[in-house]
């Protein structure tokens, strides 16, 4: 398996895969799709993997700069990251989680934040800061990590395009 940076052409498997993987998820809005599409046409995806072995993509994980208190300051959100379902829980999500951050580091991100299951995240150093506010969702589910800056703290906001349909 390999991650590399998506091309124009995995744009509709990354789609695909995107809607199947989350497809009966619990807490999906099912619209995981539309938001990568809509971060692309907006330019605002700044950093987007796939995970491909062979000719198939696996997985797909995307990157976008997020504003905390209205303003930008280096700091970017996790997701969506979407794992075939037949390749989920076999390593393709971390690593694409891994590769990801990894990147944002190189391009000195201050911070990451994610909204999602806390175990699976911790994993990666992720933790609830609750300097860190996102409205409406559980504390615990909203989580941060510092790359390369300090501590963020005030209210996030992702961009419009997290509201695709």
């Amino acid at each position: 398996m390999i991650i590399r940076p998506e091309a124009a052409e995995d744009i509709h498997s990354i789609r695909k895969l995107t809607n199947a993987a989350f497809l009966g998820v619990e807490h999906s809005s099912q619209t995981e799709g539309a938001i990568v599409d809509a971060l692309r046409e907006a330019a605002a995806l700044s950093l987007s993997l796939v995970a491909e072995k062979g000719s198939s993509i696996l997985g797909h994980i995307g990157f976008s700069s997020v504003l905390i208190d209205g303003d930008d300051i280096g700091w970017f959100g996790l997701g969506p990251v979407s794992v075939s379902p037949c390749r989920q829980r076999s390593g393709v999500g971390s690593a694409l989680v891994k590769e990801g951050l990894q990147a944002l580091t190189q391009r000195n991100a201050q911070g990451c934040v994610v909204l999602g299951d806390p175990t699976y995240y911790s994993r990666f150093g992720f933790t609830s800061d609750h300097a860190l506010r996102y409205p409406g969702v559980p504390a615990e589910y909203f989580q941060s990590l510092v790359l390369t800056g300090k501590p963020a703290a005030g209210e996030v906001s992702y961009h419009a395009a997290f509201g695709a349909t």
